[in-house]
């Protein structure tokens, strides 16, 4: 693991032209998160009253920490470069966590469009704004009263300083393509992104100025999709993936970035930033031996071994009978050694690659390369 965190960092340092003297520190006060699995930090668990399996969060919380990761999470090492401390869940109220430096409304298998009775999670993203427009009255409601919790409620001009992040859209695509053509999905991206709008002008008219928006990564990488889309090999591009979930996937990038760029137009007193996640994993999958990886595709925890490791009816840390056998989804040994954890979500050590590499700046419309500070103290 110690070699892998070297080649990643040494390769980061190569691409990383140094800013220059005046450079302006990357710095919020606070960040407020909206996304799906790929940021949340226990927001379903908390919501539905359930706990992860302990497999789940063994690299570096040694327990479940409500994380669909072996560890950290991209937004967990973008907290850590901005030195700022890991965002509690919304719902999660146990043990008195702070909210002082933002909040996290992400939830797993969350999407853009609105949730129905059969969605997988309740809190779709017109449903995380509204909680995020509740948390701001009852915070403005508090303070205003004299209330001593300063350790524990952000500031309310934190509000307007603060960084919007967002993480969302890939579930609206993968889940589409259960029940839908192709050119189906593909013809129903401008809704999504029609709403997605919508949120965002929400936040504005609620004093946001900072929005730091990821589009969606290779879908078709995934081995969930690769298991249940792939067995075709015709469906396959070069590097196994599948190339229908990848072309939705480029397709929505296309018009997300459309939309950041309308955006950057019509809010001239905000910074609204487009970090193209999409290249920087497809990349990584390409060239995953270059960056210490062995498995690009085959999930780390899982049941079935090589190609995938990966069975849609037993999940990670699960045990089920199948044929009077009893199966049990283990976790390998290493995981650092994946870039996939358990066939939907990448491990830490894929994240702390895509983590990095954001932080260079040069996968983000505007770059802000120029604008900082070396590596921001990156310690990995």
């Amino acid at each position: 693991m110690t070699t892998k965190i070297l080649i990643v960092q040494i390769l980061t340092l190569c691409s990383i032209i140094l800013p220059k003297a005046n450079s302006v520190v990357f710095k919020y006060p606070a960040v407020f998160n909206f996304g799906d699995s790929n940021s949340d930090t226990g927001e379903l668990g908390a919501g539905l009253g359930f706990t992860l399996d302990p497999v789940y969060g063994r690299t570096h919380f040694k327990a479940s920490s409500g994380r669909f990761c072996d560890g950290r999470l991209i937004v967990d090492f973008l907290m850590d470069a901005m030195k700022l401390p890991f965002l509690n869940a919304y719902l999660d109220s146990i043990g008195m966590p702070s909210f002082q430096k933002g909040c996290n409304f992400a939830a797993a298998g969350s999407t853009i469009h609105q949730a129905t009775p059969t969605s997988v999670c309740p809190f779709s993203f017109d449903i995380q704004v509204n909680q995020f427009l509740h948390f701001k009255d009852r915070v403005v409601d508090l303070l205003a009263k004299g209330k001593r919790l300063d350790k524990y409620i952000p500031a309310v001009d934190y509000f307007s300083k603060g960084l919007y992040t967002f993480d969302i859209g890939q579930n609206d695509l993968a889940g589409a393509f259960y029940s839908k053509t192709i050119d189906q999905v593909l013809a129903s991206i401008p809704k999504i992104l029609e709403e997605f709008e919508t949120g965002l002008r929400r936040l504005y008219d609620e004093g946001a100025r900072n929005f730091w928006i990821h589009n969606t990564g290779p879908l078709g990488c995934l081995a969930q999709n690769v298991a249940k889309f792939g067995t075709d090999p015709s469906m396959l591009d070069e590097l196994g993936c599948v190339s229908g979930h990848n072309q939705a996937a480029k397709l929505f990038n296309l018009q997300l970035h459309a939309l950041c760029k309308k955006l950057q137009g019509d809010y001239t007193d905000s910074n609204v930033t487009y970090v193209d996640i999409y290249t920087i994993k497809y990349g990584l999958i390409a060239n995953y031996s270059r960056y210490g990886f062995e498995q690009p595709i085959m999930a780390c925890c899982g049941v079935g071994g090589a190609p995938l490791n990966y069975n849609s009816g037993i999940s990670c840390g699960q045990t089920k009978v199948i044929n009077g056998t009893s199966v049990t989804a283990k976790a390998c040994s290493d995981s650092s050694e994946y870039v996939n954890w358990d066939g939907i979500h990448y491990t830490e050590a894929a994240n702390q690659y895509v983590s990095m590499q954001i932080l260079t700046g040069k996968y983000s419309d505007p770059p802000f390369a120029d604008k900082m500070p070396f590596l921001l103290d990156l310690k990995f």
